[in-house]
């Protein structure tokens, strides 16, 4: 192929990317608008879909194309348990329950597991490269907007087996422009990816009456904190005069 497939899949899915930052859910986590319960609900999902993942990339570990992107160190089911630990409790295995966008989701990974396992890297791109890159501004974001203390809740943002996140990415590019594959099947790769993309969307979107939910709960908590003052003040008043 003339263009590397890392570099195909960068411009090929550069749309996607943009309208997947422009859903409302997102929009206001950047903005830090984000609640304990919608972002648990996401975690819920995501725990799903990455075990799903996993398990199919695990099950295909010796093919001749996914074999070269079999990197355990990426994996984020086991921190994902963590997080639904913390939010939920230990009991967070009988709360938790995919939504119908990420039943749809999952779907798509044990169909194309099925019949054509090369397409799983582009959902292993989809979510892994996304992580790495923009994990560590989410995570802050997160912890400010739900108050969380050290690394409580935010798991999924940690690659423990990474010590460098600008070479592994370097790696992992030069991996994809390095995959047995034809110019029709990176193709089809990048189709798949731009797919993975919607099929997050549909997830975000789930989250958008929460999305609303918190952005009343933000304005409302900054209306009270500036009308805080003037309520105390004739009390105040009060309590001194007499």
């Amino acid at each position: 192929m003339s263009q590397g497939l890392a570099t195909m899949l960068r411009e090929g899915t550069q749309k996607s990317h943009t309208m997947a930052e422009s859903t409302s859910f997102i929009k206001g986590f950047l903005k830090g608008v984000v609640d304990k319960a919608s972002y648990r609900k996401l975690a819920g999902n995501f725990y799903f879909i990455y075990a799903a993942l996993e398990a199919e990339i695990t099950r295909h570990q010796d093919h001749p194309v996914l074999s070269k992107l079999f990197y355990r160190e990426l994996w984020r089911e086991r921190s994902l348990e963590k997080d639904l630990a913390y939010y939920c409790g230990n009991d967070w295995r009988s709360q938790v329950q995919p939504s119908p966008a990420c039943k749809e989701y999952l779907q798509r990974i044990k169909e194309v597991s099925d019949t054509d396992p090369e397409l799983l890297v582009a959902h292993a791109y989809t979510r892994y490269m996304g992580d790495l890159s923009g994990g560590q501004i989410l995570k802050n974001i997160a912890k400010k907007a739900m108050k969380l203390e050290g690394s409580n809740g935010t798991a999924f943002y940690d690659f423990d087996g990474i010590k460098n996140h600008g070479a592994f990415k370097k790696g992992y590019r030069e991996a994809l422009d390095t995959l047995p594959v034809d110019k029709q099947t990176a193709d089809r790769i990048v189709d798949e990816a731009n797919h993975a993309f919607h099929l997050n969307m549909q997830m975000f979107d789930e989250l958008k009456g929460n999305w609303l939910v918190a952005l009343w709960r933000l304005t409302w908590n900054s209306l009270m904190s500036r009308l805080q003052p003037s309520v105390s003040t004739p009390a105040t008043q009060s309590s001194t005069a007499s």
